[in-house]
């Protein structure tokens, strides 16, 4: 009777000592749950935290720390428009070093291919940290892209105009005050639709569409359709055109041949498609195209910068490709606010269509040829403007 009694208590003990040890278990793994999630709470409200002590034995970080050494080779950006970036993007809530490194964490990844890997190596950081900074940066440029890529104010048009006469070489231009074209960029199409990417030079694109003053600055860009779209589809569609809101009365912008050559809702000014009989048209043409290869020099420019990006399919999301090309436009402003110039490249892979667009204009549309044949007579009319020793040099 003890015996068993004993035997009782003794479950009895052991069975309180078990129920006793899992609660204690359960709550610590609750109290451990409860530190994950609000150290997850604060990384999400200020996510620059866990990064914000560099690690000043990074190489590259180095050469950045260094102001006698030059950025170009890992950025392919100057120390003058590294710094700029970083003013531009920055925020109230960044400190310590934290922007710094997503500047220069997002710059090297866009010069070396895109590349999370390879740029989390480089910077011995996680690649999870490279993706957020990463995304993190592409959606600060989209928030400041007006602070870099923005029309111009009303006072700034004259001088815009008289550049774009001095590259046409003749004072008929000295009221164009934009080139508008598009350029193709490669990609790795979704698996949906993916024919609407296919452009007629046969590789997956999307395409930017972008309106440039005479030196190769951007204006106005509308980034995201797909390749197979005709450049005048893109530029029906894009809000430029839909709300007539540049070029002012009074000016126009000069595109190609594959464009609509109008008056209104836009004044966009094309050359002659067949001109080899009539001597006047072949001037216009001939001014016509100095002028607008500011827009092409762009192209050109921005390529070649961010070449190992640009030479093959974007390394991304369809729906990231588009917030890449953003990016790279604006950095390519950047630079050129800073005198950071780059020799353009010449195949840049333009939009240019085998199939001509429909010559019926819409129903919004005037056409634009009078004013063409009026440009065109001023053209023939009257000896071009020299050429000046201080033509802006693209090297």
């Amino acid at each position: 009777m003890v015996k068993n009694t004993m035997e009782k208590v003794a479950f009895a003990l052991f069975l309180f000592q078990y129920l006793n040890k899992t609660r204690m278990r359960s709550l610590a793994r609750l109290r451990k749950r409860r530190r994950f999630l609000e150290l997850l709470h604060a990384n999400q409200a200020n996510p620059s935290v866990s990064y914000a002590k560099l690690n000043r034995n990074v190489p590259v970080l180095q050469v950045y720390f260094d102001p006698e050494q030059d950025l170009w080779m890992h950025y392919r950006l100057r120390r003058r428009s590294v710094n700029e970036l970083m003013q531009v993007t920055h925020q109230e809530k960044d400190h310590g070093w934290a922007h710094h490194l997503e500047v220069l964490v997002f710059a090297y990844w866009l010069a070396h291919g895109l590349s999370y890997r390879a740029t989390a190596q480089t910077f011995s950081v996680p690649k999870s940290t490279v993706y957020r900074i990463v995304h993190k940066m592409a959606q600060q440029i989209k928030k400041n892209l007006r602070k870099v890529v923005s029309l111009p104010d009303p006072e700034e048009l004259d001088a815009i105009a008289g550049r774009f006469a001095h590259v046409g070489r003749h004072s008929a231009f000295g009221k164009a005050v934009g080139a508008v074209d598009g350029c193709h960029f490669r990609i790795k199409p979704p698996k949906q639709n993916e024919a609407y990417y296919l452009n007629h030079m046969q590789f997956h694109s999307i395409q930017m569409q972008a309106i440039c003053d005479s030196q190769g600055k951007f204006l106005d860009i509308f980034v995201g359709y797909p390749g197979s779209v005709h450049v005048s589809t893109v530029l029906r569609n894009s809000p430029v055109y839909q709300n007539a809101s540049y070029p002012p009365p009074g000016y126009f912008i000069l595109g190609e041949e594959e464009y609509p050559c109008l008056e209104t809702p836009i004044c966009l000014i094309t050359p002659y498609k067949m001109a080899s009989e009539v001597r006047a048209e072949q001037k216009f043409n001939e001014s016509h195209s100095l002028a607008h290869s500011g827009v092409l020099q762009a192209f050109g420019m921005m390529r070649a910068r961010w070449r190992l990006t640009f030479s093959k399919p974007l390394e991304v999301s369809t729906a990231f490709c588009s917030d890449v090309i953003t990016a790279c436009a604006f950095l390519h402003n950047v630079c050129l606010m800073n005198g950071d110039f780059l020799r353009p490249e010449h195949d840049c892979e333009r939009a240019r269509n085998l199939v001509p667009p429909p010559e019926r204009l819409q129903a919004q549309e005037s056409s634009g040829s009078h004013v063409r044949d009026r440009l065109a007579a001023d053209v023939h009319a009257t000896l071009p403007l020299p050429v000046h020793l201080e033509d802006h040099d693209y090297c």
